[in-house]
């Protein structure tokens, strides 16, 4: 538990970086973890470098080098390591610049969802009374609605974009947050750290931010990480449906779509975007897992 006494402030300090070392050390211990964190990285690279890293302008295509196989599988141009789908366009490009859309709107759709459901959530559990009650039915009317429909209702409403993406998705996941930041806070301020930093004269807001806050970040970023790879699939699946981003913006969830039509005879179209998803979203799970268990001290007991 965080010392909250005023006067050790440089204790304090040294103590929390301590736990944040043995934290480090325990993630690294777990070979899940350190895979998933490899992976994820490896990925962020790729989208970060997308430009550099793609051979060819992902919307450039030609008729005369269409559904090219990859080159491991028969005597095809070198340039397209992954082949060329059905207008001639390299896959392996598209899949670059595909891996940025994926995790532009995966990272925005936490950091916006997890921005507002995380404050809103501190709030309700913290103030507790009509503001909770308030916060709380909202909470549940968004989610009333199917995650997957009223992401498509409103992003019929908005139209096709990587920012309409994130707002739509935000708007959908953020009760997500809000309900499980209110469980843990309504938790730690019952806490006798919450009422000493009460009896002696801690402002309402400095209890809140400063102490209350920092007790359950570690839930906040285990549940960030699985929202993280729900994104990753749910901008998919909107790609997928045509509902995602502009036709003209390569994405993993597009470029399955347009090869379902040739997975007899250019597989490798659907199946290079797909186990993309699968090793991205694979990768993130293992990751929060490994976070939940370095970071919360209760799964080390």
């Amino acid at each position: 538990m965080i010392e909250t006494v005023p006067g050790a402030g440089a204790q304090d300090v040294t103590s929390a970086h301590g736990r944040r070392r043995s934290s480090l050390r325990h993630l690294l211990g777990y070979p899940t973890a350190v895979f998933g964190l490899t992976v994820v990285l490896a990925f962020v690279l790729i989208a970060a470098f997308a430009p550099l890293i793609a051979p060819f302008d992902p919307n450039q295509g030609s008729l005369l080098r269409r559904l090219r196989p990859p080159v491991p599988l028969e005597r095809s141009l070198p340039a397209h390591l992954l082949g060329t789908d059905q207008l001639g366009r390299d896959v392996m490009s598209q899949m670059a610049f595909g891996a940025r859309v994926s995790l532009t709107v995966g990272i925005g759709v936490v950091a916006l969802s997890g921005l507002v459901g995380g404050l809103l959530g501190l709030v309700a559990g913290y103030f507790r009374g009509r503001t909770d009650t308030a916060l709380s039915r909202l909470a549940d009317w968004t989610l009333a609605f199917p995650y997957l429909i009223l992401a498509i209702l409103l992003m019929g409403v908005l139209g096709p974009g990587i920012l309409n993406l994130v707002i739509v998705l935000s708007i959908a996941g953020w009760p997500h947050f809000f309900r499980l930041l209110r469980a843990e806070v309504l938790v730690e301020r019952e806490k006798a750290y919450v009422e000493a930093a009460h009896a002696l004269g801690a402002a309402r807001w400095t209890v809140m931010f400063k102490h209350i806050a920092r007790n359950v970040a570690h839930t906040f970023f285990v549940l960030a990480t699985v929202r993280l790879g729900l994104a990753v699939l749910s901008e998919a699946g909107l790609s997928y449906l045509g509902f995602g981003v502009p036709p003209n913006v390569p994405a993993w969830g597009s470029m399955i779509a347009g090869g379902q039509n040739y997975v007899e005879t250019a597989w490798w179209l659907s199946a290079a975007p797909g186990l993309a998803i699968l090793l991205l979203v694979l990768s993130v799970n293992l990751l929060g897992e490994g976070l939940r268990d370095a970071f919360d001290p209760r799964m080390r007991l």
